[in-house]
């Protein structure tokens, strides 16, 4: 990495910019140690723009164990529509046993779904990044007005970063909207989710995700039972607006 990296000056100088010069940013700084991350959901977009300026790129997805049947295949054309790799990330099971033992599948629709978010999707990612410099997000500004309104080109990862190492995080799509994703993925006949076909807009986990009906925003249909200003599981905690 550049060591005249200044977070702060350049997410100024970046946040008008296009998703391609911030990937070029990331990678310029970065190389082979910038990691996409990839949802399974129109995070393909990211993939392509990041594949068609590093061959080489290296992406992983947390595989929750609940993800949609639809989910598991997409990501599947994923790695066959670029011939990459994409690392996998799965719970731990010496944790998420007992965890499923006590409490059952379903607790989280009577006690929130951040025990299980923290236990299907935190862990395993924190465990992923620990040994990382920088990341990509497929995060953008008009997916959730509730939490993700301030997401900024490129910041310090301050979830998971350690007094020991300092993590970077790139948002390339930030400044994206949902209609520019989509006019992306059909001009370039990109493969997505089929799920996209039946209503569902933000993909999740199955038990946590549900179509939306006409005008209701992307974000209603996930964790519905709960507060839209909680409606994160925890991958972009600084994103959180705290209760009052």
């Amino acid at each position: 990495m550049n060591q005249a990296f200044d977070v702060v000056e350049l997410a100024t100088s970046y946040a008008n910019k296009s998703a391609q010069d911030i990937l070029k940013l990331a990678f310029s700084q970065f190389g082979d140690d910038l990691w996409i991350s990839f949802s399974g959901a129109e995070d393909v977009v990211l993939v392509d723009m990041a594949w068609k300026l590093n061959k080489n790129v290296k992406v992983f997805s947390l595989d929750t164990g609940r993800l949609h049947p639809e989910t598991y295949r997409f990501i599947e054309q994923v790695r066959d529509f670029y011939k990459i790799d994409i690392e996998l990330i799965s719970p731990d099971q010496s944790k998420l046993e007992p965890f499923v033992k006590e409490k059952g599948l379903f607790s989280f629709y009577k006690d929130g779904h951040g025990e299980c978010c923290g236990l299907r999707k935190i862990e395993p990612l924190r465990r992923k990044l620990s040994g990382v410099s920088a990341w990509a997000t497929g995060q953008r500004r008009d997916q959730s007005p509730g939490t993700r309104s301030q997401v900024a080109a490129l910041e310090i990862d301050t979830a998971f970063s350690t007094p020991e190492r300092t993590l970077y995080k790139f948002n390339p799509l930030s400044q994206m909207t949902s209609e520019e994703i989509w006019g992306y993925i059909r001009m370039l006949e990109l493969p997505y989710n089929s799920l996209h076909e039946r209503g569902f807009i933000s993909i999740g986990c199955e038990p946590c995700t549900r179509p939306v009906l006409p005008n209701q925003h992307e974000r209603e249909g996930r964790w519905w039972w709960e507060e839209a200003t909680q409606k994160e599981c925890g991958l972009h905690a600084g994103n959180i607006i705290s209760k009052a």
